[in-house]
């Protein structure tokens, strides 16, 4: 379920990793099937960030059941991470993203988007990473290609209204970092 964006939000990539992938990825599980190892996508509620500055509004599907529509308002706020399994800030970053999610809870949602990668080298990583949040599958590239990205990892925080309030160009050093910019953007003490 892809659809093409109408606008796009301009950004520059600065620092990570180039969409050319080096080859390095995981070997897949031979005894999971990728769609099997990854969480299915939320449910979201109609739009209300009319006017405010969006991501573009693309919805890819998640292997994992569901899909993540960036189109419409998330109804919580969300921190949506573009990733690759072939980006090594991406794998490093991976369990501070894991470890935040967790202690985060319902208050606010971490989702990531699978970005120019193959389903199978993606899903073994994340197997492999432990990482229990909803991933959509990018596998094109559309995404990067709509904000004018070559490079991971890419982090955004969305409001509850679907308002794009703060992009993050590079990894996150640490969970308290995030904690940090999740509380200075989006207003959530945790």
């Amino acid at each position: 379920m892809r659809r093409l964006a109408l606008g796009a939000v301009a950004l520059l990539a600065v620092a990570g990793c180039t969409s050319g992938g080096s080859g390095t990825a995981a070997a897949p599980s031979p005894t999971a099937s990728p769609a099997a190892v990854l969480t299915p996508c939320p449910e979201q509620p109609a739009d209300e960030a009319a006017g405010a500055e969006r991501l573009p509004p693309l919805a890819f599907d998640c292997p994992g059941g569901g899909a993540l529509d960036l189109a419409r308002a998330p109804g919580v706020p969300m921190v949506v991470n573009l990733w690759g399994s072939w980006c090594p800030p991406c794998r490093e970053e991976m369990p501070l993203l894991q470890e935040f999610s967790a202690a985060a809870g319902d208050q606010v949602r971490v989702v990531g988007v699978i970005s120019k990668d193959g389903l199978p080298q993606a899903a073994s990583f994340a197997e492999d990473a432990g990482v229990t949040f909803p991933s959509a599958f990018d596998g094109d590239g559309e995404l990067m290609a709509e904000l004018g990205l070559n490079a991971l990892p890419f982090t955004y925080f969305v409001d509850a209204g679907g308002a794009l309030v703060h992009t993050e160009a590079g990894p996150v050093s640490s969970v308290e970092e995030l904690r940090g910019l999740v509380a200075e953007h989006l207003g959530v003490q945790l």
